[in-house]
């Protein structure tokens, strides 16, 4: 494990964190502690489900600052270079007044460990990290997510609840490098299954 790497990922997290809650409180500054304290938690937990699935595909997977390459559902529409987005949420909500919450903040990366590159028999006969792994890497984080909208709720952190449910509704959009763009270039019907479950929660988000 890099130090600085992980150090680093901790800072982007903090960060990503404060964003989204100054997002989100926009319009009642007194749950600025609370929301940030929550998407640190959420954000957090995806995380650790990424690296651990990850771990088990011998990969190591890396977290960033989202950004914006591919405008369409062709491989070749992209941008000649990734435009950072961390400002989108904030911006957002000063346009929308607090109306419109954007949660798309970060994606992740990965590269094959080196016992998996030097695997060459067997299951491990095809070394490459392929698509259906990200979306597999994707959809486990989102469902980590979901088990913690549910625990908070029954444990009454309905807030945690709230943010978890919202979180994954934007994670499944498929678009740039978000979790959804993986999920739906790595199985079509993967997509559609997490999308419907992303909003039947949502619904369920408005309700509680």
């Amino acid at each position: 494990m890099n130090p600085k790497g992980t150090s680093r990922e901790i800072l982007i997290v903090i960060l990503a964190s404060i964003v989204l809650a100054l997002a989100y409180a926009f319009k009642d500054t007194q749950i600025l502690w609370k929301a940030a304290l929550s998407f640190f938690i959420i954000l957090s937990i995806n995380i650790l489900v990424k690296k651990a699935i990850g771990y088990h595909y011998e990969t190591n997977v890396r977290t960033k600052f989202w950004t914006w390459q591919q405008f369409g559902f062709r491989k070749d529409f992209k941008f000649k270079k990734p435009i950072p987005m961390l400002w989108l949420p904030l911006i957002i909500t000063l346009f929308t007044k607090g109306y419109f919450l954007w949660l798309g903040i970060l994606e992740f990366d990965f590269e094959a460990k080196t016992e998996r590159v030097s695997k060459r028999h067997g299951l491990y006969r095809f070394t490459q990290v392929t698509e259906w792994h990200m979306a597999v890497i994707a959809v486990f984080a989102l469902m980590a997510n979901l088990i913690v909208a549910i625990i908070s709720y029954i444990a009454g952190f309905e807030l945690i609840s709230k943010l978890s449910i919202y979180f994954i509704a934007w994670s499944v959009i498929p678009i740039g490098r978000l979790d959804g763009a993986r999920i739906f270039y790595g199985s079509r019907g993967l997509w559609i299954i997490s999308f419907i479950t992303a909003m039947i929660m949502l619904i369920w988000g408005f309700i509680i």
